[in-house]
């Protein structure tokens, strides 16, 4: 192989090593998740650190993405089954229309309180914080506010749930 096509090689390899890394969920399973604060649709401030104690599922969606709005129905199925347990959601939306994100909420039946909308460039603080740049994307953080799991999948997901709320 001739020097050029070697460095060629070397840069396609760095590259992609550095885009694979770039889109690793920023906490590690069992690091302690940083704190930050929303404030709600209805104006009421909310920090992650408030809601220690209990599992948190931090749920990055948009109403324009397919995957996340068939997934809202099951994300909302959980909820009614382990909120009166303890089981917290925040929503992050990475959107661009706040009617869509409306609506989406009401249509999906989302009946959880605490939603926010962020900027649909994946560059808002939220996003930035948990190193997301493709939805849906899910983060479980248990009751000493520690990730359990980053992408479970649902069925996975109901059983942390359900482990954390016993």
């Amino acid at each position: 192989m001739s020097r050029k096509n070697l460095i060629i090689l070397a840069i396609l390899l760095l590259a992609g090593g550095y885009f694979y890394w770039s889109r690793l969920p920023r906490y590690g399973t069992g690091s302690m998740v940083a704190d930050f604060e929303i404030v709600q649709t209805d104006g009421k401030a909310v920090k992650l650190s408030d809601l220690r104690g209990k599992p948190v599922l931090i749920h990055f969606w948009g109403s324009w993405c397919g995957p996340c709005r068939q997934e809202n129905p099951m994300l909302s199925d959980l909820y009614k089954m382990y909120h009166e347990k303890g089981l917290e959601i925040i929503s992050i939306a990475i959107e661009r229309n706040p009617d869509g994100w409306a609506k989406a909420i009401e249509h999906d039946g989302i009946q959880w309180p605490m939603h926010v909308m962020e900027s649909g460039s994946f560059d808002g603080p939220l996003a930035t914080q948990f190193n997301v740049h493709a939805i849906p994307a899910l983060f479980l953080v248990n009751k000493s506010g520690a990730l359990m799991a980053s992408n479970p999948s649902i069925a996975v997901l109901g059983r942390m749930v359900m482990e954390q709320c016993r």
